[in-house]
């Protein structure tokens, strides 16, 4: 049996993918899982590193606005979405999948709808309690949808009822060690609190990060793990700049991206990042306390009712972007870690909202749907 599996752009796509073919793999050990992607984005470096095959193709996304710069760049993709057909008819006809299963990302569009073109079983997974834009426009055409949340089918166009499965996590995600973690990482027992960006990086978190550490390097109360994402490339030079010393620092790592997330978030007592539904599913499942920083750039502020859902059970805190600064930041920190009861109870709440069948559910899900599987 042979599944293709299409995401792309952000680990919100590309991770909830590589946990459902973790447990596509322990449902049918002699499946054969291939990814298609784009060869420039966090796929091209994830996907292989867990060890499936990508094929790649040519694709961006649309822009909203009439600007110069985005009418150039909607022809633009309009140009690689007209070749990409031809792309991905070539990439089916040499997989011949069972059954094509889209995860988000721009990428998904052109894949799962030329298959569901060509008559291949066909299925996506919504992240998100708003879709995104490439979900919307498949939802007709696909022969399942499934949702992480019942609220994202008041925006969908439908041809039958949704599957609600919750978002996946990896499975190795679930079964680490926070001990042996730490001691791996090289961190002592003082709280260490992992700030992300995102795979691409967040200006605003990075700056206020920034802040906080060149604020309180000097007292060693604090371990300090940093992924600044694609575009936070400047972090290590200002913080250098700022007088923190990063050579042989045992309390402060910085790093571009985090490919071992089981390792660094199972370590972590608190997690500073944005609200995207990826991230959240893997902060309940592991019940990890976060000061959750939502994008403002996103469809339909979904990030914000995201962070909400778990403010509203105490599972959570919130700081929106236009109130954030170091100082703030450093403040919700410092108050959290200094009531170690709150903290655990945080995290307790958190893990009370985990969905941590989702993955098997999915994969079942496919199983069913390529013709050869588990029943639902």
């Amino acid at each position: 049996m042979k599944i293709l599996i299409a995401a792309g752009g952000t680990g919100g796509h590309v991770n909830p993918a590589l946990a459902v073919a973790g447990e596509l793999r322990k449902l049918s050990p002699d499946i054969e899982i291939t990814f298609v992607g784009t060869a420039d984005r966090i796929e091209s470096r994830i996907v292989p590193a867990a060890g499936y095959p990508l094929r790649t193709i040519a694709i961006s996304g649309f822009r909203r606005s009439f600007s110069a710069a985005a009418v150039k760049q909607n022809l633009r993709t309009l140009a690689l979405l007209m070749k990409s057909t031809g792309a991905v008819k070539t990439i089916l006809r040499e997989e011949k999948p069972d059954a094509v299963v889209g995860f988000g990302g721009y990428v998904s569009g052109p894949v799962v709808r030329t298959a569901a073109k060509m008559g291949i079983p066909t299925a996506i997974h919504e992240q998100n309690a708003y879709p995104g834009v490439t979900n919307k426009a498949l939802a007709p055409e696909v022969d399942v949808v499934m949702l992480t949340v019942e609220k994202a089918k008041e925006y969908l166009k439908l041809k039958k009822e949704p599957v609600v499965t919750g978002l996946p996590v990896r499975g190795e995600l679930l079964a680490a060690d926070p001990v042996r973690s730490r001691a791996e990482l090289g961190f002592d027992d003082k709280p260490l609190v992992l700030c992300m960006g995102g795979s691409l990086g967040a200006e605003a978190v990075n700056r206020a990060v920034v802040d906080v550490i060149a604020a309180t390097w000097q007292n060693d109360a604090v371990n300090y793990l940093v992924s600044t994402g694609q575009y936070g490339t400047w972090v290590p030079e200002e913080l250098k700049k700022r007088g923190v010393p990063l050579d042989g620092n045992k309390r402060i790592e910085v790093r571009t991206y985090i490919d071992d997330m089981d390792r660094c978030l199972s370590a972590a007592d608190l997690v500073v990042c944005r609200a995207g539904a990826s991230s959240l599913s893997e902060f309940e499942a592991l019940g990890k306390p976060a000061v959750l920083i939502p994008s403002p750039n996103v469809t339909e502020n979904h990030q914000y009712h995201n962070a909400m859902a778990l403010v509203e059970r105490n599972a959570a805190r919130i700081i929106e972007e236009k109130d954030l600064t170091g100082e703030r930041l450093l403040a919700e920190i410092e108050t959290l870690l200094a009531d170690r009861d709150g903290l655990a109870e945080i995290g307790r709440n958190a893990r009370a909202m985990a969905h941590t069948d989702a993955g098997a559910q999915i994969a079942s899900i496919i199983l069913d749907l390529a013709g050869k599987g588990v029943s639902k």
